[in-house]
């Protein structure tokens, strides 16, 4: 008899044991991808670009860039630290596919918001109007007016310059469509292409870079609108919202202004101003 009460007091002990174990974690947040609002959730996984200077970098001492600066204030909006945001690589190709399959709660990543992409994702903003532009060698004669039919052209696959060059820019161009900007540098530094072609902000960032002083310049040419936009996920109306609202303070508090400046100051590049919220210009 003794024996069978000793088990039944070490079954409960057990359960006890079991029951506190179950429920001691639940002050905790889960961890991994960030939810909608920033509640219930640890970290946030935010697409970027890794090989954009000024844009999104990544370098040494982490990651550097507009969007990267976007992007993290407005994930503190949704209720993140900025030690938990997860920065993660999006190419221009994989950008849709990322959000559909839910590697990244958003997107900011020189994202132009365009009638096609809208037709898969959602895009908050805009928050920065570029233009599309050309990445000459300091010494060439490419300028306005210049006929880019039989040049060599260099761009990255998916992006919207590469559409906008088969499209209407220069039809019979030697488009060469590459996986990164800087595989189109190095074809640009060979002299194996004229021109690189994407947005002014993106081109400004790898001109400024010290290793490209003086050797590269931008046409100064305006082949385009590009409103950049953070994508997520098609139907999430709740995350865009307030993500918009993020970027309204962002700009009304002066934070736009002052990642313009550290971004782009050190390329001269003339920038638009801020873009209201909804306001795509074609």
């Amino acid at each position: 008899m003794k024996f069978r009460k000793a088990g039944l007091a070490a079954a409960s002990v057990l359960t006890l044991a079991l029951t506190v174990s179950a429920c001691g974690d639940g002050g905790k947040k889960d961890s991994g991808s960030g939810g909608t609002d920033g509640g219930g959730k640890d970290s946030i996984k935010i697409g970027i670009k890794y090989d954009q200077p000024g844009i999104g970098q990544k370098t040494p001492d982490g990651f550097a860039g507009f969007d990267v600066d976007v992007a993290t204030f407005v994930a503190k909006e949704l209720g993140y630290d900025e030690k938990n945001i997860e920065f993660v690589e999006t190419p221009s190709a994989d950008r849709e596919q990322a959000l559909s399959r839910g590697d990244v709660e958003f997107i900011a990543a020189s994202y132009s918001i365009n009638d096609e992409r809208e037709k898969l994702v959602d895009f908050a903003g805009p928050y920065l109007l570029a233009h599309q532009d050309l990445l000459v060698a300091a010494d060439s004669d490419i300028a306005k007016g210049t006929d880019l039919n039989g040049k060599n052209l260099c761009s990255v696959t998916g992006s919207t310059s590469a559409q906008n060059v088969k499209k209407t820019i220069a039809p019979k161009a030697n488009l060469k469509e590459l996986s990164t900007y800087s595989e189109c540098i190095e074809g640009l530094a060979s002299g194996s292409i004229d021109a690189l072609t994407t947005d002014d902000s993106i081109l400004a960032g790898y001109a400024s870079q010290p290793a490209n002083k003086g050797k590269f310049k931008l046409a100064g040419l305006k082949l385009s609108n590009e409103n950049y936009g953070i994508g997520v996920k098609e139907g999430n109306t709740e995350l865009k919202d307030k993500i918009n609202k993020a970027l309204e303070k962002m700009v009304a508090d002066g934070a736009w202004d002052e990642a313009v400046k550290k971004n782009f100051g050190p390329a001269n590049y003339k920038n638009e101003p801020a873009p209201k919220i909804g306001n795509i210009v074609k």
